[in-house]
């Protein structure tokens, strides 16, 4: 199934053992070198405190209106996961991040991903400018993710083609060579 990430915000995380909630769905961790998706934040609702646990990519089972993830355990503080440490400290954010093109022009900051929930890998990037969202871009045009931004291909120009070199799918009216065609004597009128 492909998702974007900004309607799963909120989602109810659930184990597969007990079928308890164990939180809702608050960020999503990228691996900006790759685009596969480590894993998500989960919030936990709490009276006094507030409490943000991690469950890993691979500990999710099922992906519908909710969140099934193998166990209890599988929600756990992300200071807990030792390989994590690099990518949680790396600047270079997906969501968030400044999206410029090689040249330099500013397409927006990219606000939502939208991803497949059983490769768990990113396709799509959508940039945001102001409050107008920007044309999706596939993950294939990012060139580089740096702390600074994430470079895209700059777009190819479109070369001026003359019209008459340009092939046509329907043929013009002038091409058809038979003056008495009519699109209803083709069909048996007779009853």
């Amino acid at each position: 199934m492909h998702v974007r990430f900004t309607s799963c915000i909120g989602m109810p995380v659930i184990d597969d053992l007990n079928d308890e909630v164990q939180g809702v769905l608050s960020g999503i961790l990228i691996e900006p070198d790759t685009g596969i998706i480590e894993g998500f934040f989960v919030h936990v609702p709490g009276f006094l405190t507030r409490q943000e646990l991690y469950c890993s990519a691979l500990d999710v089972i099922r992906w519908g209106t909710r969140v099934v993830v193998r166990d209890p355990e599988a929600v756990a503080p992300a200071d807990d996961r030792i390989r994590l440490q690099a990518l949680l400290q790396d600047a270079r954010t997906v969501i968030g991040q400044k999206m410029r093109t090689e040249s330099g022009k500013l397409v927006g900051i990219c606000r939502d991903v939208q991803f497949d929930t059983e490769a768990m890998h990113v396709e799509w990037l959508f940039p945001k400018r102001w409050w107008k969202w920007g044309i999706a871009l596939p993950l294939s045009e990012v060139v580089e993710i740096t702390p600074a931004a994430i470079l895209l291909r700059d777009p190819k120009k479109m070369e001026s083609v003359p019209a008459e070199s340009v092939p046509t799918v329907l043929p013009k009216m002038s091409d058809i060579s038979d003056p008495g065609f009519s699109h209803r004597s083709s069909y048996n009128t007779e009853r």
